[in-house]
């Protein structure tokens, strides 16, 4: 390895989140030094600090809340069964202090990376400016993750809005929510704060929520969602929000209706933007696309030479899981000079509703669209044995193979447990699997699991008249 001076590095590497450390650990892990620099967020970006870790752990706390309200069965009988949500603030901090340290800043100990607190500006020559210093790399990777999209809503600054980030932040519950989104992140936030006790309703400017997945998710997870309590109005396109008051208004227009939504708050979670402004990006010769998203090719490499790119700033699938392996896809390709890709219609993603959503590979109209032809079946979790069993039938599993080759394309799922669920088709998808190789697996019984191979069954027996025992 050649010598360097104090600012001279194998790897350097703007951005503090999963993307970034996951580059830095695999430059470490083949013997080559790395800085970070990490602006905005603290250690860990969105994930530790203000996405997945501190919702699903609120998600959880108010879906213990809600449903104990709730017993199915005579041995759980409803009692007295109280929320303390400033206590429950106070923990998701707690735990997310611990784990920025356990699972970051801990891992850094011992390893060739150093770790620098600013914002780093990128300069011609794979330089990179943070205050007074000036670091250069044989590769920078530029990792700066996303921040929550504020849509240009008349109206919307002067009332005051929150976001995913901002509203975990409150120790109060507000006792009306209007949510704008109904994409992931708005459904999360609409149930778990309905969960602990907000009127909520949630507005979705597409004609269904969750308009990425399959129709019949969309349709089952708003009919769960109503169930409990929750408005919303599709199709709903916000013109204008005024505050009267005290109260928060929302002017809908759908052709000449409009209707108004009264709420004390406003959650925003209308999708993101990526972290790429004022960086000299221009300057250094990377290009971004008209949503400001950074361009690269398939394997990370941006249109600036030595300058890689990973994580939300590449507006592809703004997962954790995704980041922490574009980061560490780059690295090995920057360091080694491979060219390794990603297939990403094999990446499985959540909604953690309850129930929960999750999907892998295409859906039917994306697998038309490609040029496929393809097999549905959609059955619902009522014909699941272990959902009869346990008295919990909401949900239905879609499955879609391709016509001629009966391979599996896609599967989605909602159901309590669709999260874990998803991986058997994941592994399935990979793997090349058919339908019929599905159904020639033995499953464990009773398990929600068994509905992957239920559906597959579908294919080939009426299920009105099929046996649990059926093989």
């Amino acid at each position: 390895m050649p010598s360097r001076t104090s600012d001279e590095f194998d790897f350097v590497v703007l951005g503090g989140g999963a993307a970034a450390f996951a580059a830095a650990i695999r430059a470490d892990e083949l013997g080559h030094t790395s800085v970070i620099v990490n602006a905005g967020l603290p250690m860990g970006g969105t994930c530790v600090n203000v996405g997945c870790i501190p919702s699903k752990f609120l998600i959880e706390a108010g879906n213990e809340f809600f449903y104990t309200q709730s017993p199915q069965f005579a041995c759980n009988l409803p009692g007295t069964v109280r929320c303390d949500f400033p206590s429950a603030i106070a923990h998701k901090d707690r735990m997310v202090q611990k784990l920025r340290k356990s699972n970051y800043l801990e891992v850094l100990g011992g390893r060739k990376i150093e770790y620098v607190e600013g914002r780093g500006g990128l300069l011609p020559g794979r330089k990179v400016r943070v205050g007074s210093r000036l670091l250069r790399g044989r590769h920078v990777l530029i990792a700066t993750g996303s921040a929550p999209k504020i849509p240009a809503i008349e109206g919307l600054a002067d009332v005051g809005y929150l976001t995913s980030r901002s509203v975990m932040q409150r120790k109060a519950l507000p006792a009306e929510l209007v949510v704008l989104g109904g994409g992931a992140v708005g459904l999360e936030f609409a149930q778990m704060y309905a969960h602990f006790g907000s009127s909520v309703t949630v507005l979705e400017s597409a004609e269904r929520i969750l308009p990425f997945e399959e129709p019949e998710v969309s349709e089952e997870v708003e009919r769960c969602l109503r169930l409990e309590g929750i408005q919303i109005h599709a199709g709903a396109r916000v013109r204008r929000i005024e505050r009267n008051d005290g109260r928060i208004i929302c002017h809908l227009t759908d052709g000449k209706k409009i209707v108004p939504c009264l709420g004390d708050e406003i959650l925003v979670a209308t999708g993101i933007e990526p972290n790429t402004r004022e960086m000299g990006l221009a300057e250094a010769g990377v290009v971004l696309t008209e949503r400001g998203f950074i361009k690269t090719d398939e394997t990370l490499r941006t249109t600036a030479g030595g300058v890689w790119a990973a994580g939300d700033v590449r507006g592809r699938l703004a997962l954790e899981t995704v980041a922490a392996k574009e980061g560490a896809t780059a690295a090995t390709n920057a360091l080694l000079g491979e060219k390794r890709t990603i297939n990403y219609d094999s990446v499985p993603h959540a909604v953690f509703t309850n129930p929960q959503v999750a999907s892998v590979g295409l859906t039917d109209a994306e697998y038309v669209r490609r040029g496929g032809a393809c097999d549905c079946r959609v059955i619902k979790m009522d014909r699941i044995p272990k959902a009869l069993t346990v008295g919990d039938t909401r949900g239905v599993l879609k499955m879609v193979l391709d016509a001629k080759s009966r391979k599996l394309v896609g599967v989605h799922i909602v159901s309590p447990l669709a999260a874990d669920m998803i991986h058997a088709a994941a592994y399935a998808i990979r793997g090349g699997l058919t339908g019929d190789d599905i159904i020639d697996t033995v499953h464990a019984f009773p398990t929600f699991s068994e509905a992957l191979k239920i559906a597959a069954e579908s294919f080939h027996r009426d299920m009105r008249h099929m046996s649990c025992c059926i093989e």
